[in-house]
């Protein structure tokens, strides 16, 4: 079993409970509220990481079948760089960046129960990390969902998981800490 399994466990739990003590008492108005027409809402951002998620999914499920790699899997010689070149951007908070797929670019609204979705998804990943963790971390490579020729390793793909769920909770505390926020309780 791969060590760091229960490091990710933790990490998707303690993001979940941090989610929860943020967001969780927030209406439907104040989880759609943006700071302006650019910008996401706090529900827009759990949106885009339960859709990040769900593309990512696919990935791993595919490596768990035991299914032969891609010809990239087995030869970009990125495959290493790309893993730490993206953790890195997504732990420094780097310059906003557009997502790179429509498929989890989210909509306008999002429903007054995003943040339990969220929870649940999470929740969903981590029921499946004991049957990650029998996988080679630094042997399995991942493709990317978003963009075919990006390939990294199953440890840093895990780890970009974290770190992009991190940086967008922080971008939806930003939102809360707008001015103009309306702050009000889920009744």
């Amino acid at each position: 079993m791969e060590p760091n399994t229960e490091k990710i466990k933790a990490d998707l739990r303690a993001i979940s409970e941090d989610a929860k003590a943020a967001f969780g008492g927030l209406d439907a108005n104040s989880l759609n509220w943006k700071p302006s027409a650019e910008s996401w809402s706090v529900a827009q951002c759990l949106d885009h990481l339960i859709l990040t998620s769900t593309e990512l999914g696919p990935a791993i499920d595919r490596k768990l079948k035991g299914e032969e790699p891609t010809f990239f899997e087995k030869y970009s010689p990125f495959t290493s760089y790309f893993g730490r070149w993206i953790k890195s951007r997504l732990a420094q908070d780097a310059k906003r960046s557009k997502a790179p797929s429509k498929s989890i670019v989210p909509p306008s609204e999002v429903g007054g129960d995003i943040v339990e979705r969220f929870c649940a998804e999470n929740e969903r990943l981590i029921a499946k990390m004991d049957e990650i963790g029998k996988l080679d971390w630094d042997k399995t490579v991942l493709t990317s969902p978003f963009l075919k020729i990006l390939t990294y390793d199953l440890r840093d793909g895990l780890d970009i998981l974290v770190e992009h769920e991190k940086r967008h909770i922080r971008q939806a505390k930003r939102v809360m800490n707008a001015s103009g926020f309306p702050r009000q309780a889920a009744g």
